[in-house]
């Protein structure tokens, strides 16, 4: 029991006090560049026309059909909601509604994390999502990571609680259909928390077979289980009665953007690759010290294997490279001879190689894994976005900053394998954090 204490205090100072110092960091910021910068940035201008619709014509039924952009209705109907009670300038109205998304996931995981039961991975989850480089870009503009986030991080944490408590209290069904539906809502913001659901409903499953049961309440609690993830169901079902699939029926048809871009239901079988490619990618900097851990015969017959992935993915750079902080890297190194394909290929290597040491890592502790619910459901979650991206039909690109859904759920993962905060870790995380503050405020100076 004092072994467990210990613990228990060394996660607790270690990773909520960082996540507190990079929340008040990029709120501050955020909230300066939505105080100076009065001029709409990146997708502030398609996504302003969603938000104005919603705040002069209301959440309708024929404002939720007309929509122009791909993400769900409700990011732009909570940023809507900020401006018409603020009522002045309409973009800085809708900024402040992005932002104070983020206020309420900040305070939604450090209060929630109080009464979880593995509180320390709940922080970390908040500090890898926060030092994302997209993290601040996303609160200070008219983006709707915010509000999905949020809906998508308190929804997980409920319902891992609901999973790990595991009884028949009323308070902890509460506390589960509260998580569904809170999840439900987050597919509504960004569709692509669709992963969210099977991931939990797979890990009631698992709880449900590895648990000790008394007489009658393995079934009692499948029933609870089942009817919360029912009311989960129940936003996103309304959602495609509405556009009579999963994306606005504009994107459908392509007239939102005058036939450029057409987004649905539909196979893909290179987009799997692509957001393969970037969630390795974004692994690296929360996990690289398990490439040093690997055995040996591991290391090697891993390297081999990293080395053929990349220069494999040298080949297809063009189809593989989406718009992001990774083009532009990859494009800078034009400059020098061969520079793209050295800079790509090596990016591929070290993606691929981390890759595997991760998946290694998670077999060895396979039972850390299926004992702890919050990070049974992180990885189920990003198996599932995975997966999902053969669903993704049309010719929309897999902009890197989709990764941004996934990073509390890296984090949960990352800081399971690796409960310490050590120098080498605190700097690749400062880097990530001054790399999102650079993509703000490079706005100030972009016209």
């Amino acid at each position: 029991m004092g072994g467990s204490d210990t613990r228990e205090q060394t996660w607790h100072h270690t990773h909520r006090r960082p996540a507190i110092l990079v929340l008040v960091c990029n709120l501050i910021s955020a909230a300066l560049f939505i105080g100076f910068v009065n001029r709409p940035v990146y997708d502030d201008g398609p996504n302003i026309y969603d938000v104005h619709n919603y705040a002069t014509k209301g959440f309708a039924l024929d404002t939720v059909v007309s929509q122009r952009n791909p993400p769900g209705p409700t990011s732009f109907a909570w940023m809507a909601a900020a401006v018409r009670v603020i009522g002045g300038n309409e973009l800085r109205d809708a900024r402040v509604g992005a932002l104070f998304s983020w206020v309420l996931l900040g305070i939604g995981i450090f209060f929630g994390a109080r009464f979880s039961r593995s509180p320390e991975l709940w922080y970390a989850a908040l500090l890898a999502v926060l030092v994302f480089p997209h993290a601040v870009e996303a609160a200070a503009t008219v983006l709707t990571e915010g509000p999905g986030l949020f809906f998508a991080v308190i929804g997980a944490l409920a319902w891992t609680e609901f999973v790990s408590r595991a009884n028949l209290g009323t308070g902890t069904f509460v506390i589960g259909t509260l998580g569904c539906l809170s999840m439900g809502v987050a597919v509504t913001c960004r569709q692509y928390y669709l992963a969210l659901l099977p991931a939990a409903a797979l890990l009631a499953l698992l709880q449900l077979t590895r648990k000790t049961w008394g007489p009658g309440e393995k079934w009692r609690w499948a029933m609870r289980a089942l009817l919360s993830l029912c009311m989960g169901a129940v936003p996103v079902l309304l959602l495609v009665l509405a556009w009579k699939g999963i994306s606005s029926p504009g994107m459908q048809s392509g007239t939102s953007y005058n036939m450029m871009y057409k987004a649905g239901a539909g196979w893909n079988f290179t987009r799997p690759i692509n957001a393969a490619l970037y969630v390795g990618l974004y692994l690296v900097p929360l996990t690289f010290p398990l490439m040093l851990r690997m055995k040996s015969a591991q290391r090697w017959a891993a390297l081999a294997v990293a080395v053929l992935g990349g220069i494999a993915a040298g080949f297809f750079s063009g189809s593989l490279l989406q718009p992001g902080p990774l083009n532009s890297v990859v494009n800078a190194a034009t400059r020098i001879p061969h520079g793209a394909t050295i800079v790509f290929d090596l990016v591929a290597v070290a993606s691929i190689y981390n890759a595997i040491a991760l998946v290694l890592a998670l077999w060895d502790q396979r039972k850390l894994v299926l004992s702890a619910p919050p990070v049974a459901f992180a990885l189920l979650t990003v198996v599932f976005f995975l997966l999902e991206q053969f669903g993704v039909g049309g010719n929309i690109p897999f902009y890197d900053r989709y990764i941004l859904q996934l990073a509390p759920f890296f984090g949960v993962i990352a800081f399971a394998l690796l409960p310490t905060l050590d120098s080498a870790r605190l700097c690749a995380l400062v880097g990530l954090s001054f790399a999102s503050h650079i993509m703000l405020w490079r706005y100030v100076f972009i016209h």
